[in-house]
């Protein structure tokens, strides 16, 4: 569903990633694991076309979208939920999820979002700005999932986010791709969260991916070795 080949993306004349390649099928969750500063979010702005490439290409469902504008990306069914989680503080829960509805035939939320975040359907009058962290981390997901996406995108979830919260999250995610059958690339520091969601694990180090292991076959203490400072 999601081909990434070959990605090359510069800051000026630094290179942040050198030639980096992963797929993920359809109804599989990838994690990018790795510290702060190693290319995460450098990764995923790149995807979603914040970043321009200097080489590769990306594919959604056999698509090239590498040339394509951010929104163009998004009707060809990638959706993004960046770090920090951008929500629009001075409009209601329902107002910011209806803010990626702009291109979906119905204007109404649906109500399988509300079953999945049940929080959101209690605040939905409320002031984004009003949510705890991990609420406001459930409404960008759901804001993100009304644009019916094939890929769903997700830059750090967890950061800043009670462990129940993050718990709450885990089993969101695994509901979503079980009822819509999707993609989610989930980049991660948090360990116990990339285990209980993805089926594949890589490690990004360096602008490189340097790992990548089946859940199964995990190594924990491997993996650790990467993410301690």
């Amino acid at each position: 569903m999601l081909e990434v080949n070959n990605l090359v993306v510069s800051y000026g004349q630094s290179e942040a990633l050198h030639g980096i390649s992963f797929s993920a099928g359809r109804n599989e969750t990838v994690a990018i694991m790795g510290r702060n500063g190693m290319g995460k979010t450098t990764l995923f702005k790149s995807l979603i076309g914040i970043l321009e490439l200097k080489g590769g290409d990306i594919r959604v469902d056999g698509r090239d979208i590498s040339a394509d504008e951010s929104f163009r990306r998004v009707a060809k069914g990638i959706a993004y939920v960046p770090q920090g989680r951008m929500i629009f503080p001075a409009l209601t829960v329902e107002e910011n999820i209806e803010t990626g509805m702009t291109h979906t035939a119905s204007k109404q939320v649906p109500e399988e979002i509300y079953a999945l975040f049940p929080v959101l359907w209690d605040m939905r009058r409320r002031k984004g700005g009003n949510l705890s962290g991990g609420q406001q981390q459930q409404l960008a997901i759901a804001r993100a999932l009304v644009t019916n996406p094939k890929v769903l995108l997700l830059d750090e979830p967890t950061e800043g986010i009670q462990p129940s919260i993050i718990k709450d999250i885990a089993k969101a995610l695994n509901e979503i791709r079980k009822m819509r059958e999707i993609t989610i690339v989930v980049s991660e520091q948090v360990l116990s969260f990339a285990m209980d969601v993805a089926d594949r694990l890589f490690v990004i180090e360096g602008g490189r991916l340097v790992h990548e292991t089946p859940r199964a076959e995990t190594d924990v203490a491997h993996i650790k070795k990467f993410l301690s400072v």
